[in-house]
């Protein structure tokens, strides 16, 4: 059998089970943690919080999640294992990349293409060598091997920063084949931008998550990415700031009404802790936590029409497929 890489090894992709596609465990600013701490607090509080919330998914019925945390989002691998250890029925699988809407972390200013073909080095971005050796070795000496790549394209759109990051991501999913998820801003269209590129570098869609589709109601614009071969990420139920839970789950019956639910996916893109967010916020966002989707996103899809067959496609058989290359 094909099989996934976690943060507790390989296992069968025929043992996914249930599996929420993007969501965080912890996001974090690390320059800002280590030099003014008080906010996280106490590390073994922080790890029992999230403990507590990823046995509840796995309670809840959840398999496995795919935790899309990279450079620029915080990513500490160690952590992660300490807390996986302690939630035995809950595959996480980590993910590869880079995460910027602009410009590419100062690290790979001067260690560029450039200055690489101008010193006469063979592998022009050094990015991809990383990447690669995230899926292949393992993560910073942990054994942990990234089972995703993750890059980003936001409002600003295709900078000179973002589109190195997703032609490096492009270049490291064709020597390993490990699948892409998106950041997107559909509502600027980003996913057109991100269908030439990978184009370009000679991508197959059917590799490609396209993430936080569900931010748009455009249901004729998703519908042409998801006929292009690109899965759609309906994956940020609970963020209902600039739009409504409603609008969220209406999008997706609609998707399904025209046959699309084989080319979707679904998630939270929740947190057990982000430090990105006002604290004072977070208690306001009463539906962003990860039971949302079982305890009111799929009574309110069955209520609307969703047949239970589209529900396992898109929790259980569409990653599965994501994962044993589309």
């Amino acid at each position: 059998m094909p099989t996934i890489e976690t943060v507790r090894g390989a296992v069968d992709t025929a043992d996914l089970g249930r599996t929420y596609m993007h969501e965080h465990i912890f996001v974090l600013t690390p320059d800002v943690q280590q030099n003014y701490p008080a906010e996280w607090g106490d590390e073994a509080e922080r790890q029992a919080d999230a403990v507590a919330k990823l046995t509840a998914l796995a309670t809840s019925g959840v398999r496995t999640i795919v935790d899309p945390t990279v450079i620029g989002l915080g990513r500490y691998i160690p952590r992660i294992q300490q807390v996986a250890a302690q939630v035995p029925d809950l595959n996480i699988v980590v993910a590869t990349g880079c995460y910027t809407y602009q410009d590419v972390p100062f690290y790979f200013h001067h260690r560029s293409p450039a200055v690489r073909s101008m010193l006469g080095m063979d592998e022009p971005e050094p990015m991809v060598a990383l990447f690669v050796s995230d899926i292949t070795d393992g993560i910073a000496g942990t054994g942990v091997r990234a089972g995703m790549l993750k890059c980003a394209i936001d409002e600003p759109g295709l900078t000179s920063g973002v589109e190195r990051v997703m032609r490096a991501v492009a270049k490291t999913h064709l020597v390993t084949g490990c699948p892409i998820t998106v950041h997107t801003h559909p509502d600027t269209r980003q996913g057109l931008e991100v269908r030439r590129v990978m184009a370009e570098e000679g991508v197959d869609p059917s590799a490609v998550i396209l993430g936080h589709s569900g931010d748009s109601t455009d249901v004729d614009h998703l519908s042409d990415l998801a006929e292009s071969g690109f899965w759609l990420g309906m994956d940020r139920f609970g963020i209902n700031i600039e739009t409504t839970f409603e609008s969220r789950a209406d999008t997706v019956v609609e998707l399904c009404r025209r046959g699309f639910a084989g080319q979707m996916v679904l998630a939270h893109d929740a947190a057990c802790y982000i430090d990105w967010i006002e604290p004072a916020v977070l208690p306001l966002m009463t539906q962003w936590n990860y039971l949302h989707i079982e305890t009111e996103v799929l009574p309110y899809l069955r209520q609307h029409g969703v047949a239970e067959e589209q529900i396992t496609a898109m929790l259980e058989d569409n990653p599965r497929r994501i994962f044993e290359g589309g």
